[in-house]
């Protein structure tokens, strides 16, 4: 089978489409021919041989990727034969997934309804679940007026869907004017470039005196800072993320003189709206039902390393997904 593999940390150029034996299922394992693995963000950062969180860079050489969908074409012991020729969409426990074919366990496995196509599946397992355990945090309600950083992002494209799906006003940042069109596209009340200086004053002309109440931030550093500072009193600033190197300041003066909430929204924060699989679960039904719509950005695999370029670049819309 053809792979992507990184055998030294580096630039995108680093990844390498190779000829490689195909993997063998194991106990409780299946093997998944694959037709579409998803590209995360944190993938960029580990081929640079940096720590991302808790997830420290890989052994090499390695294989990235978590996120497949395809057809299980062979079952390890223990596992029923009812599985193979089964669309599956799964998240993998060791990486793999830039590969014609993966394994994953058993219990990993999700369904794909008939009428999902896979590049959609795979771009909802982590992405639209995390966004249904940060939109359970959230709380949106018809009242809201709810600026999204990175709208036409991953998270950020699903966010401006639900904001519109709870009567909020929504409000879209994204970087550079193809981008901002594209959140006009989701339905935002209000989009704007946050690569103009004066996007914030371009928020609060729109907005006509209105404040924003909720701030869902997943990039950090100084547009984050100038998201919180569009917060009226009360508001509530969501963090997920920090996609320009560092995290949103906050401090004890911001949240105590303008009465402000602030939360880290991922994490044990989302338990109570359910477990990984039972998000992971929500998000198929919901993208199958056509209330949960995700932006793709797709390359073919033996492209992934132009597809981590334009990802660091900032050059793509909404998911990345490679095609097999």
């Amino acid at each position: 089978m053809h792979a992507i593999r990184l055998h030294a940390f580096g630039p995108a150029q680093n990844l390498r489409y190779e000829e490689v034996p195909g993997p063998v299922p194991g106990e409780g394992q299946v093997r998944i021919d694959v037709r579409a693995s998803g590209v995360h963000l944190i993938e960029t950062t580990l081929r640079r041989g940096l720590p991302v969180g808790p997830h420290e860079p890989p052994a090499l050489p390695v294989i990235p990727g978590a996120e497949v969908a395809g057809v299980v074409g062979a079952v390890g012991p223990g596992v029923s034969g009812d599985w193979l020729g089964r669309r599956v969409v799964a998240q993998l426990e060791l990486g793999g997934g830039y590969a014609e074919q993966a394994v994953a366990t058993v219990d990993s496995l999700h369904r794909i309804p008939d009428h999902l196509d896979d590049g959609t599946a795979v771009a909802v397992i982590t992405t639209g679940s995390t966004a249904q355990g940060i939109l359970a945090v959230a709380q949106l309600t018809p009242h809201d007026v709810v600026l999204v950083m990175s709208a036409a992002g991953g998270l950020g494209s699903l966010f401006m869907q639900e904001a519109r799906h709870a009567g909020a006003v929504a409000v879209g940042v994204a970087g550079g004017p193809a981008k901002a069109e594209r959140v006009r596209e989701l339905g935002a009340d209000v989009a704007v470039d946050y690569r103009e200086a004066d996007w914030p004053a371009r928020v609060r002309k729109a907005l006509d005196g209105r404040d924003v109440s909720v701030v869902l931030d997943g990039v950090g550093g100084r547009l984050g800072r100038q998201a919180l500072e569009l917060l009226g009193p009360g508001g509530r600033f969501l963090l997920h993320g920090w996609a320009a190197g560092e995290p949103t300041e906050i401090t004890t003066r911001d949240l105590v003189e303008r009465q402000l909430t602030a939360t880290w929204a991922i994490g044990p924060n989302m338990i109570p709206a359910g477990g990984p699989r039972e998000l992971a679960a929500r998000a198929l039904d919901e993208a199958a039902a056509g209330r949960l719509v995700p932006l793709i950005t797709r390359f073919p695999l033996e492209r992934a390393a132009d597809a981590h370029a334009a990802l660091e670049a900032r050059e793509t819309e909404g998911k990345v997904v490679l095609t097999v």
